[in-house]
């Protein structure tokens, strides 16, 4: 089963290479993987999607992220409300004839053309796994000349505030 965690950790050199031996040290297999900086430059976002085939192997996961230098929380989002999101470039072989044809058929996937060359034509996608795999299909009957995923990054959704929750100030 496909997992999403997400793991704060101190930008540092080597912090990347000692998460990732550890999976490979443990055969789990990473599908993905995304690693960027917060909202604070000396902290760092890693997220995964990782395969594995029992709750107990997610869980020791966790356990040895938990264990790494410069770990600072690691999280199982899999099953909570998050915002995910995935980049796709699909270079394209295309003619002249066929780009107003290929920017029909990427219309719908709010997608962006960014490139054009003489045989070719640079797309750009955002979403979900499948809205991308769909495009994807589509754009394989004109030839893919090369093409570029980032792999997921997610985090939880922003808390709801309920009518419960909500406090009332009077000013006098």
């Amino acid at each position: 089963m496909k997992r999403i965690i997400t793991a704060t950790v101190n930008n540092v050199s080597g912090v990347l290479n000692r998460v990732t031996g550890m999976f490979a040290r443990r055969n789990y297999n990473i599908e993905s993987i995304t690693v960027g900086h917060t909202e604070n430059p000396a902290i760092s976002r890693m997220t995964f999607v990782v395969v594995v085939d029992s709750e107990e192997s997610i869980e020791q996961v966790i356990k040895q992220l938990n264990k790494q230098i410069d770990v600072l929380k690691v999280s199982d989002i899999t099953d909570e409300s998050i915002v995910s999101r995935e980049l796709a470039l699909i270079k394209v072989f295309s003619t002249a004839q066929q780009r107003s044809e290929i920017a029909a058929v990427i219309n719908p996937f709010r997608a962006l053309i960014i490139d054009v060359g003489r045989e070719s034509m640079t797309v750009q996608v955002t979403g979900d796994q499948e809205k991308i795999g769909a495009l994807i299909d589509l754009l394989h009957p004109y030839g893919i000349k090369e093409l570029a995923r980032t792999g997921i990054t997610a985090f939880k959704r922003g808390q709801k505030v309920s009518n419960n929750d909500q406090r009332v100030v009077l000013i006098n």
